[in-house]
């Protein structure tokens, strides 16, 4: 039975309205029968629906102050109202009227995603070849299963969308002319699996789809009280209806015998012009875009009028003021000419008295302001404060600022789980068993601060490290977790055995190389189930996804079987809820292997790690569905711009305007709507403090269009006033921020003492000295090592020193180059150290090919003049250490090749695959490496050589077409001709390198950081050390030098 008026009411902006409405539930105004607080009986027999959870969760809390002690509430339900800003779909929603319906249950987020993405892919196979032929070629369409997952993600909206407005799918057919763009007909063809696959799929599964089953439950509520009018009050409150379902749930609930529908924020004063405008025969887009466009919409669904709802509570008079000039600033562009009459029926300087607009540079300084906002409002006793933003990214920026004032302030929207810590695990040891040959995941997961592989937490931290040091850094390779136990015991073995083992190595006891090789063996077994599974050509998602949770499980395991705090914390508790609906989840897709790690990806995206309670109870941060309703005493808008609030009302992906209105759905801009009726009733808080940054990104910004209105409408002077406050708030979080500029330092020199110089040098390391002495320092004075860069593939250097290892065997062979298979011979030899080298197949089918082009150049070469000339070949010559002069210095060095000739003289020969060093450099001096070479031979430094005389110099450089050069350093040409003969050149280097050993002999001269930096942009192994970045901005060229 229902009465024949409906019961209406409204709460305006600047009324706290929850306060309000639990006053107004305990008073009995709303619906007949007495004070409900008198009766505890009638109270508890009570149903009050409000939208969402914290507001149901607020007014429980309410209604408890208002009654003291111990009482029975009545039953608060949330209506889950659709916005982009949560969840579509509140749980446990209406639960009486769904047992009421033989309703299928409804897919889970992710069953949905699974279900549908291989309905995705099934339409690219059955894409018509004429669909191709249309567009000249192959239509691009999602090509990976995970590509289908993000796409079903924008499909499954766009069913939620229908479902939810009721929209006909059969009529779709009809919107699109067959003489219309190929694309549409494309698109028909894809949302055949909306209209067709997908219900056929969830019939044959059982299941509902979440909006349609939401939808009709619902409507099963509707009917249940319709059919059975409870005999207690029912009340719905907080809901705009933009739900069609919800909407008619609310047109019941007006007419029962003890029923009331109180509306948030219906404009009772708008003259009925501008009402009028809202309920236009044709509406302009815009129109929707109008914050009580929803509600005249809802009051239409309950056969009322604006006459018939009664506004209750009451509010300050500044309040008042400050309602009257949104409302107008907000009119319908229709009714705009009645601005001027409106302004001046209104107390302007009342209504923006505690408004204030913040404009900042930009969104760093807009986070500082807000921030700072928030300080100062709770720092009144007993005062609340809130930020409201729907840019997720500055509310986590405004949380760490407020961090700075010592308040804990969490996000309630959350943070994305993938980029937590438990998450990244999973993510780490997904990649690393998919794709072999990448060192960087392998190095996230080995170093990942969960990681255990049965070890204590301290030693599997030492462990890790070992393993980083040892196995994936310093050279090229591609490594496999599952064999990454034995490579590091192959490279251990030749660390231990190399004479010049760095002094890492040196340091490491055996129970840290022990523990490394129990955590690789751990982890190489944890791993191996699901590697099979990912690298396999076809799997199960429920194979795969099993096989994951149990590797996860267990590389997270520590000594004493537990997992870690894997699924501790908020973080942890997410992603055991996202496993266990992953796990839980029946479908039957199988893909590659390969493609998990991106499938992964793209399911978890959507999940959201929610905070705890447990943050100053004093400041909350929310998005704009979380604030509907709340009250606080000061509430922070921030992020209004353009595109940020409002949203841009963006074209649907695969519907046009026409096709979305000929099946009845709302056009993007009811969105905006919803939005501006957020933002009215947001500007009804006692204080409102109102921020934009000028430059979002690395472009300027356009301010929201409803502060554009409220300047306009507000005028000049009042908007200088409040633009005012915010530029003094702005200033007073510059000075916060503003640090003492740190002391310029100078460019580092340090002077250490003698006895600690080096006494020691190679001669690659003279070249450093001069242009960089601070490195030697930092290398041989402190014996601090550079950390060896994560393994690469074979690249240049692997190269180069390959071809190297060749020549060095061919020159030690004894095989005459004048042989006709000195050819041959080469390859021999080349092709062993190619198998001992053991490369990637991809990278020998490039470098053999290239090493025979080679061969023949080099044979070539040496028959050109060399063969007849040369006695004796000496590879890898290593030099003795010579004193420098009288400085107690000494140099050694090691030569690729000495041709010793017959007439009593010899060649040095440096062997280069890159164009680095330049012969102008060499015969500059500025790389003095194979001059000072000469200088050791003529003082008889090469023992196998005796004490020669240098009679050539050169580079023989071998280039990637197989061409062998032989370029001698002794000549250069050009401007600045010059010619020098081998001796000459030797003994001005060792001249030049007394001299500078002699500088630093003294202890009054310092290693001076960068004195002639090697080449623009070229950083070395210590600058960041030397601070180069601080001392050097603006200041130090480091152009290099030229070659000529």
């Amino acid at each position: 039975m229902s009465t024949g008026e409906p019961r209406l009411y409204t709460i305006a902006p600047g009324v706290p309205f929850l306060e309000t409405l639990a006053q107004a539930v305990l008073a009995g105004t709303l619906v007949p029968g007495g004070q409900l607080g008198d009766d505890p009986l009638e109270l508890a027999a009570a149903t009050i629906y409000v939208p969402t959870r914290r507001a149901a969760r607020t007014l429980r809390s309410l209604l408890a102050d208002r009654l003291g002690g111990a009482a029975i509430l009545p039953t608060v339900r949330p209506l889950g109202e659709f916005d982009e800003d949560a969840d579509l779909f509140e749980p446990g929603l209406t639960e009486t009227g769904a047992d009421a319906l033989d309703l299928a249950p409804p897919l889970g987020g992710m069953e949905r995603l699974l279900m549908l993405a291989p309905l995705v892919q099934a339409w690219k196979a059955r894409l018509p070849a004429e669909m191709r032929a249309r567009f000249g070629g192959d239509v691009v369409v999602p090509a990976t299963p995970a590509d289908a997952i993000w796409l079903s993600r924008d499909l499954a909206a766009l069913i939620d969308e229908a479902e939810v407005e009721g929209a006909d799918w059969a009529r779709l057919g009809g919107l699109v002319p067959e003489e219309l763009a190929g694309w549409w007909q494309v698109t028909l063809k894809f949302l055949e699996i909306a209209t067709t696959y997908y219900p056929q799929a969830l019939a044959a599964a059982g299941r509902s789809s979440p909006g349609a089953h939401l939808s009709a439950s619902i409507d099963a509520e509707t009917a249940r009280l319709v059919r059975r009018p409870p005999d207690g009050p029912v009340i719905a409150a907080g809901s705009t209806g933009s739900v069609p379902a919800t909407a008619r749930l609310l047109a019941v609930v007006a007419r029962l015998p003890r029923g009331a529908v109180v509306l948030p924020g219906l404009d009772a004063g708008m003259d009925d012009a501008s009402w009028r405008a809202l309920g236009a025969e044709r509406l302009h887009p815009s129109v929707f875009g109008h914050p009580q466009f929803g509600l005249r919409q809802l009051l239409v669904t309950l056969r009322a009028n604006r006459e018939q709802v009664i506004e209750i509570g009451e509010g300050a008079p500044g309040l008042a003021a400050r309602r009257s000039l949104v409302a107008q600033a907000l009119r319908p562009a229709e009714t705009t000419e009645t601005w001027l009459a409106g302004r001046a029926g209104i107390d302007g300087a009342a209504a923006t008295a505690d408004i204030t607009l913040v404009e900042a540079a930009n969104e760093r300084e807009e986070a500082e302001a807000a921030a700072l906002a928030l300080r100062l409002a709770i720092g009144e006793n007993g005062k609340s404060a809130a930020l409201v933003t729907t840019d997720r990214a500055l509310a986590r920026r405004v949380s760490a600022e407020l961090a700075r004032h010592g308040i804990r302030a969490d996000d309630s929207g959350g943070r994305p789980l993938a980029k937590t810590a438990p998450a990244r695990l999973l993510h780490a040891l997904v990649a690393v068993a998919a794709t072999p040959g990448d060192p960087v995941p392998i190095l996230s997961l080995v170093k990942h601060p969960l990681l255990r592989c049965g070890l204590p937490r301290e030693v599997a931290r030492h462990a890790a490290e070992t393993v980083e040091l040892v196995t994936l850094r310093g050279g090229a390779g591609r490594p496999d977790v599952l064999a990454l136990a034995g490579d590091f015991d192959l490279r251990a073995a030749r660390l231990a055995d190399d004479g010049y083992k760095p002094a890492w190595f040196k340091r490491l006891g055996q129970d840290r190389l022990d523990a490394a090789r129990a955590l690789l063996t751990a982890l190489a077994e944890a791993v191996a189930p699901l590697a099979a599974l990912a690298r396999a050509r076809e799997t199960t998602l429920a194979e795969i996804a099993r096989a994951s949770v149990v590797a996860l499980e267990a590389v997270a395991r520590g000594s004493d079987g537990g997992l870690g705090g894997l699924y501790d914390g908020d973080a942890g508790e997410a992603l055991a809820a996202f496993l266990r609906e992953l796990t839980g989840t029946r479908t039957g897709v199988t893909f590659a292997g390969g493609d998990w790690p991106a499938m992964l990806d793209a399911l978890i995206a959507g999940s959201v790690v929610k905070p705890r309670p447990g943050g100053d109870p004093r400041v909350a941060i929310w998005g704009a569905l979380e604030a509907r309703l709340q009250h606080v005493d000061t509430l922070v808008l921030a992020g209004m711009n353009e595109g940020g609030w409002p949203r841009r009302a963006e074209a649907d992906r695969f519907m046009s305007r026409l096709m979305k209105a000929g099946l009845d759905l709302q056009p993007p801009e009811r969105r905006i709507g919803q939005a501006a009726h957020d933002f009215v009733m947001a500007m009804g808080a006692p204080r409102v403090v109102l921020t934009r940054a000028a430059r979002a990104g690395d472009a300027p910004a356009v301010a929201s269009r409803w502060l554009q209105r409220l300047e306009a409408f507000a005028g000049k002077d009042l908007t200088a006033a409040m633009k005012a406050r915010g530029a003094q708030l702005v200033r007073h979080a510059r000075s916060l921020a503003v640090q003492p500029a740190p002391a310029a330092i100078a460019r580092p020199c340090p002077k250490p003492p003698l006895a600690a110089r080096p006494k020691r040098l190679s001669v690659t390391q003279v070249e450093t000295l001069r242009r960089d002495p601070y490195a030697i320092y930092a290398r041989m004075v402190l014996a601090l090592e550079a950390l060896d860069p994560p393994l690469r593939d074979p690249g240049a250097i692997e190269r180069g020193s390959l071809f190297h290892e060749v020549l060095h065997r061919f020159a030690l062979s004894g095989v005459d180059p004048r042989a006709d298979d000195a050819v041959a011979e080469l390859v021999r030899i080349g092709r062993g150290v190619f198998d001992e080298e053991a490369l990637p197949q991809d990278v020998e089918a490039v470098w053999w090919p290239r090493f025979l082009k080679m061969a023949a150049g080099i044979v070539d070469w040496e028959r050109r003049g060399r063969a007849d000339l040369v006695r004796r070949r000496l590879a890898e010559a290593k030099a003795d250490p010579v004193a420098i002069g009288a400085t107690g210095v000494t140099l050694s060095g090691r030569a690729d090749r000495i041709d010793l000739l017959n007439a009593g003289f010899a060649d040095i020969i440096d062997y280069k695959t890159g164009s680095d060093p330049s012969r102008v450099q060499a015969h500059r001096l500025l790389t003095p490496q194979l001059a000072l070479e000469g200088a050791l031979l003529a003082r008889g430094a090469f023992k196998d050589a005796g004490k020669l005389e240098p009679d050539q110099l050169a580079y023989v450089r071998l280039r990637p077409d197989g061409e062998v050069v032989e370029e001698s350093i002794l000549r250069i040409g050009g401007r600045n001709a010059s010619t020098r003969s081998a001796p000459d050149l030797s003994a001005e280097a060792w001249e030049r390198l007394e001299r500078l050993v002699a500088f630093f002999g003294d202890e009054a001269n310092g290693y001076l950081s960068r004195v002639l930096p090697f080449r623009a942009g070229i950083a070395g192994d210590y600058d960041h050390l030397a601070r180069v970045a601080e001392w050097s901005a603006g200041d130090l060229d480091d152009s290099g030098e030229g070659d000529g």
